[in-house]
């Protein structure tokens, strides 16, 4: 019996139910000279990933994709198994025998380190700790945050870093309109913040948001965003820079950079402060907590390779802060049995078909998403990348270069995933609890309430 033909089907197992793991399964099912079947697996009981839990909910428009996944996942070929994890449930071992192709799409789960002294204490989290925490992920949601502070360190300048930056900025009328957890909401209706500095270690030309990121933050209704006039003006090597490789994106964030440090004082109730060419050195302690962070003031210098990097000077100041939020990047974590390059933290891959260390490929074995390039890039890169790996998929499926597993049917793989996981959800599970979160939207004057407990969701699907 040849796998793909009529007679046996090639079953596909996509670890990971984010972006990246349905645009691939989208991908997979489209071959229509091909019999392909999709089984989803997420540690979570919801699918979607970062689009449910890392997309601020002060930005509806972009979770709207969650349309396009839904439809993937009305095919008939198509099931979903969320409160699965791997690594617990089922291991990759065990998914060889049940699976022709596995491909791995968990992005980056955790998130990278400063490395200075003090990032331990009490009052310095990450982002994503913060950013789980709002929007409601199962495992983050009894974290606590010190919100009776009133002055906030935020270190990074890439679009997660806006994004905590204005929420904690935001008033409570504006989040109200969100789907934001209750709990968070509650907590920052009570919020004591006043001063939010966000720290960069380059310029202005080199900041990593978006200009529409960095435009809404001049919409704020409670807070006013300021930069310093002598960390926005540009220094001669990043003039340089542009002159010589015009960008009109760059030159417009440039532009308004410059217009939020020469804006008149506004009178808000909040502030919200853009800090260029500064790097922190150390988070000082007061009374066992976080109470200011130490920075360093740093010059742009050309490096081999022409990037401009930032020099650490002997100027330093210190800035009193009761929260720090680390905003530094995200980075992946290994699976237990399958290869992983700890410097890069993704798996190392050709394509997206996995490879070990002597750069020999795992027959059956691919990776799309963040723990195939990094963390980098939108919601919608992730589908070249995941149709990348996928044509590598099918061009292994023709040549015949697949798994062999001992159980290759839908009906055996349930069954196991049964016994190893019988409290799992399917994708049935997850449209009855889609359209409870609606209804208690309505019911509270919102787009949705989120529930954020595995047992409310249970009893969601009880009622």
């Amino acid at each position: 019996m040849t796998a793909g033909s009529s007679q046996q089907s090639i079953r596909v197992a996509i670890i990971g139910a984010g972006p990246a793991g349905f645009y691939a399964a989208n991908h997979l099912l489209s071959q229509s000279d091909l019999d392909i079947e999709v089984d989803m697996f997420d540690r979570l009981p919801t699918p979607f990933g970062l689009v449910r839990h890392g997309v601020a909910p002060d930005h509806p428009k972009i979770k709207n994709v969650t349309k396009v996944f839904d439809k993937t996942a009305q095919n008939h070929k198509f099931r979903f198994f969320g409160n699965v994890t791997c690594g617990e449930h089922l291991k990759p071992a065990d998914l060889r025998q049940y699976y022709h192709q596995i491909i791995y799409t968990v992005g980056a789960q955790t998130d990278r380190r400063l490395n200075i002294p003090g990032e331990d204490l009490a009052g310095s989290h990450s982002a994503t700790e913060f950013v789980a925490w709002y929007n409601g992920h199962p495992y983050y949601r009894d974290l606590e945050f010190d919100l009776t502070q009133e002055n906030v360190a935020i270190v990074g300048m890439g679009n997660v870093a806006i994004d905590v930056a204005r929420i904690l900025c935001r008033t409570v009328d504006e989040l109200r309109e969100t789907d934001i957890a209750d709990y968070a909401l509650d907590q920052l209706a009570a919020s004591k913040v006043k001063n939010v500095v966000m720290l960069g270690r380059r310029g202005p030309a080199q900041a990593a948001f978006t200009l529409p990121e960095l435009k809404e933050l001049n919409k704020l209704h409670g807070a006013q965003c300021r930069t310093l006039p002598q960390e926005a003006a540009l220094d001669d090597l990043s003039k340089a820079d542009l002159e010589a490789h015009p960008d009109a994106s760059v030159q417009q964030k440039v532009q308004l950079i410059q217009e939020y440090a020469s804006a008149p004082e506004a009178g808000m109730p909040r502030k919200l402060t853009i800090r260029f060419l500064v790097s922190p050195t150390e988070i000082i302690e007061t009374n066992g907590r976080v109470g200011a962070i130490k920075i360093v003031h740093n010059k742009l210098t050309k490096s081999d390779d022409g990037s401009l990097r930032p020099r650490a000077t002997d100027i330093s100041e210190t800035l009193d802060c009761g929260l720090v939020f680390r905003s530094v990047g995200y980075q992946g974590v290994p699976l237990e049995g399958v290869p992983f390059h700890s410097k890069w933290a993704v798996i190392p891959n050709q394509k997206g078909r996995v490879v070990d260390d002597e750069k020999v490929v795992h027959v059956g074995e691919y990776c799309a998403g963040w723990i195939k390039r990094g963390p980098s890039g939108l919601i919608g890169t992730n589908k070249g990348d995941a149709i990348e790996t996928v044509e590598c998929m099918i061009e292994d499926i023709r040549a015949g270069k697949t798994l062999k597993p001992a159980h290759p049917t839908a009906e055996e793989a349930e069954k196991f995933i049964h016994e190893r996981q019988p409290a799992f959800f399917s994708y049935d599970h997850w449209r009855t609890l889609d359209e409870h979160e609606l209804n208690l939207g309505k019911q509270h004057g919102r787009p949705r309430v989120k529930l954020t407990t595995i047992e409310s969701m249970l009893d969601a699907l009880s009622e």
